[in-house]
């Protein structure tokens, strides 16, 4: 999923970001960046519970599906057939 990013990589971005932003400016775009993330997360959990929570409707409705389709298989194999 991320990739694996060591601490080379970490101090690449740091000192990137310090000459883009520079130090000043460099905390609030920390907090922005974490506030981003926050918010995105939260918003994908309702979104994929949603989800879930219809998925688990539908597996619900088709054991009761099933469940009354044996019924009903049962009750015609044990019916005497009629034929001629």
């Amino acid at each position: 999923m991320l990739p694996n990013i060591g601490m080379p990589e970490m101090v690449l971005i740091l000192v990137v970001a310090l000459i883009i932003f520079g130090p000043g400016k460099l905390p609030q775009v920390g907090k922005s960046l974490g506030k981003t993330i926050r918010e995105f997360r939260t918003s994908s959990r309702e979104t994929f519970g949603d989800v879930t929570d219809t998925v688990k409707e539908v597996k619900e409705d088709l054991h009761g599906a099933r469940s009354s389709l044996e019924i009903v298989k049962t009750e015609d194999e044990s019916a005497p057939s009629a034929k001629s």
